[in-house]
């Protein structure tokens, strides 16, 4: 009688496209991720083939979930790492989640800075009239100081009496 080892006897293989269509991510997808190291190197067929077990598919489900919460590749690869420290992962999930998240307040402040502008000049910009009187145009070609009054007055049109 052939003993069979536990993890073999409940290994179910799925090829690379099975795993493609259960976790919506592209064959070529995984094939990345395997290069840099975010999914195990799966075992190999008799035929060659790639053959993922059923944790891989929770590994690309983890991968996409941080991929979500505006993890880089190589974070996620960190995250990875410590998810599997039973003695400092929690702390160092913590660390790396908070050094994104002061990140992303940055890139929201960038992005509220580019906002108000763009709105001042978005209002500022009568929609009609001569180009030089643009003041978006203005901004992208010149630089645009944030005093558009200067250009505003020379386009200003002048008022009728009749």
């Amino acid at each position: 009688m052939i003993s069979v080892r536990d993890d073999e006897a409940e290994f179910r293989p799925m090829s690379i496209g099975d795993l493609a269509r259960k976790t919506g991510v592209s064959a070529v997808k995984l094939r990345y991720y395997e290069r840099e190291g975010l999914l195990p190197h799966p075992r190999r067929g008799s035929s060659g083939y790639r053959e993922y077990g059923a944790e891989a598919a929770g590994q690309v489900s983890f991968i996409l979930r941080a991929k979500a919460l505006g993890f880089s590749l190589e974070e996620i690869a960190d995250l990875l790492n410590l998810s599997a420290d039973a003695e400092s992962g929690v702390a160092g999930v913590k660390a790396r989640a908070s050094r994104r998240l002061a990140e992303i307040e940055k890139q929201i402040a960038h992005l509220d800075g580019i906002r108000a502008r763009l709105a001042s000049l978005v209002s500022a910009c009568p929609g009609h009239g001569p180009l030089e009187c643009c003041p978006i145009l203005s901004a992208i070609r010149d630089g645009g100081g944030d005093d558009l009054s200067a250009s505003l007055r020379s386009c200003a049109r002048p008022v009728s009496d009749e």
